[in-house]
């Protein structure tokens, strides 16, 4: 017998990212040795001062409800993290403490009305389209593409402006392609959500995995704090992917409504991992500069291998742990990733999965070792070789 479902979530696609995971788990269970190059989060540990304190929490009993905003010690600590180095004018009042996934899907369902559009970057994170749609809004793509270095640019949001939209979601550095944007793309941003009563949602998680360039926080710009969410969070950071551990960060006035989404479902983060979040915030960022150094080198292993393969085209990423290579091989992106996860036991992610203009293009993670790299390049060099190419 069907199972019927409630009509919302026809609207809603599964995870491509978590659908790839999945059959690399089943294709290694059954003895495959398959490489990975699909997985987004970092292969390193939790610096171990947060792992303690994480411990520490749980020995002194921080295992009970705390305040659905989060713990005061952890709030005045991000509202000074963004303060000092982001510049926004943020207290702790402003802060709500939850993972940066369900952060995202209170801000687009606390928002988004039927029939709201989105401008949403293409390609983008698989996640936005989908709890938009379930929000009942609408997702218009703007270009991000290899021609523009995976930025949207100004001129390309203004066009795409209408009378219904309520949103422009911003992140930079950027997944699934590392874009960063630049100051003046933040300033003229800012400027179009003043002009046109919009809000800014900007999703920072990659904040700190930067190579070139600068990070921009809209809120900090004049006229962007009114009118800007942040999500930002430790799980790239710090390597901190399984303790869920982000928050959102915005004026007061709104943040008083989508904290009513966090009391009726989540309650609140882990109480124990809010003391490892406090330590992670005032340890500095020695171990974080030391991870992106190493990220530094796979992105260059990386960029050159590919582009040593005939049949790929690709930029130089300026932030995050990811490459967008563009192909010319006689195929989608679906049936190439497969043919490389079958044939090369290497699993990617297709890159249509991250919106229309993703076809023609695969996301590559290079948060694996430089082993797996150099390995992994040479199977997809010999796999391809005989494939036929798009004329």
């Amino acid at each position: 017998m069907p199972v019927k479902v409630a009509q919302r979530l026809s609207r809603v696609k599964e995870s491509g990212t978590v659908k790839i995971t999945d059959a690399v788990a089943k294709l290694r269970k059954e003895g495959r040795d398959i490489i990975s190059w699909s997985v987004g989060e970092p292969d390193f540990d939790t610096p171990k001062p947060v792992v303690e304190s994480g411990k520490k929490a749980l020995d002194n009993g921080k295992t009970h409800y705390v305040s659905a905003w989060g713990t005061p010690e952890l709030r005045e600590a991000i509202a000074q993290k963004h303060r000092k180095e982001n510049g926004m004018p943020c207290e702790a009042k402003d802060v709500m403490v939850t993972p940066a996934k369900q952060g995202m899907f209170y801000v687009i369902m606390g928002l988004i009305d039927h029939g709201d559009e989105v401008l949403l970057p293409d390609p983008g994170w698989v996640s936005y389209e989908q709890v938009i749609n379930l929000a009942g809004g609408k997702t218009t793509y703007v270009p991000a593409t290899l021609e523009t270095d995976f930025r949207m640019t100004p001129e390309a949001v203004a066009e795409r402006i209408t009378p219904k939209t309520k949103m422009l979601i911003l992140n930079s550095p950027s997944n699934p392609a590392g874009g960063v944007q630049t100051r003046e793309d933040m300033k003229a941003f800012v400027d179009l959500a003043r002009d046109h009563n919009l809000w800014l949602f900007s999703d920072e998680l990659y904040e700190k995995i930067l190579y070139e360039g600068e990070h921009v926080s809209p809120a900090s710009l004049p006229g962007g704090w009114e009118r800007t969410i942040t999500l930002n969070g430790l799980s790239k950071s710090h390597a901190m992917t399984g303790w869920r551990m982000g928050w959102l960060v915005a004026p007061h006035e709104l943040q008083k409504e989508l904290i009513k989404l966090q009391q009726h479902s989540l309650t609140h983060p882990a109480a124990f991992t809010m003391d490892a979040a406090v330590t992670a915030l005032q340890m500095g960022d020695a171990p974080v500069k030391e991870m992106v150094a190493e990220f530094r080198a796979r992105r260059d292993i990386i960029v050159k291998g590919l582009r040593d393969i005939p049949g790929f085209r690709l930029n130089e990423p300026k932030g995050a742990f990811y490459v967008f290579p563009r192909f010319d091989f006689d195929m989608t992106s679906m049936q190439f990733a497969e043919h490389l996860l079958y044939k090369a036991g290497v699993a990617t992610t297709p890159g249509v999965e991250f919106g229309p203009r993703g076809e023609g293009h695969l996301r590559i993670s290079y948060a694996t070792s430089r082993e797996n790299l150099r390995k992994g390049l040479e199977r997809v060099a010999a796999s391809v070789k005989d494939l036929p190419r798009r004329k």
